[in-house]
């Protein structure tokens, strides 16, 4: 493929990464939607899953403490893989590019790739289903809605989000054969 085409092929995902986010923010106009997906966005900065490793120690006593000390390793690698992602990559946040997007988020850092909320989330989940399958029916759908809110919110592209989730799907992966 020649570098022009490749400049081409680039250039049409990021123009349908844009209108995709645009088209999702939208949902955000709606005081339900908008303040829904703030509360979810508010536990996936860790409440949630803090909670779930509070609950893993208190149910489970020591037999909870080797799942909860695999999801915090986990969890304090992907804040160290996201920062320096966000450090080298340094994509603005959508709300600061296009005029149609409504942030109805609040950022916790300054750029946009990855989704540090769902790179965590989808670690998170991964390492607790794995020891915990029985809890899918509570974390796989929070998991879901973190990684939305970060669109409709205008904190991310989709494109953030699915890097986000890779990712954090590659650390927890990885993080059992460690």
């Amino acid at each position: 493929m020649t570098t022009h085409k490749m400049a081409l092929y680039v250039n049409r995902i990021m123009a349908y990464d844009s209108a995709l986010c645009v088209r999702v923010n939208r949902t955000s106009h709606n005081k339900l939607v908008r303040m829904w997906f703030r509360l979810i966005s508010r536990l996936g900065d860790g409440i949630f899953w803090y909670t779930i490793m509070a609950g893993i120690m208190l149910t489970q006593g020591s037999a909870g403490l080797t799942p909860t000390i695999h999801m915090a390793l986990a969890g304090l690698t992907g804040t160290l893989v996201y920062k320096w992602l966000k450090g080298k990559t340094l994509r603005p946040r959508p709300y600061e590019v296009h005029t149609d997007i409504w942030l109805t988020g609040r950022p916790l850092d300054r750029f946009s790739f990855p989704s540090g909320h769902t790179l965590h989330a989808v670690a998170f989940c991964t390492v607790a289903l794995a020891y915990y399958p029985m809890l899918d029916w509570l974390l796989l759908p929070f998991t879901l809605m973190v990684g939305m809110s970060r669109v409709i919110l205008g904190l991310h592209y989709p494109s953030d989000v699915l890097a986000g989730a890779a990712i954090g799907g590659l650390i927890a992966g990885l993080s059992f054969l460690i």
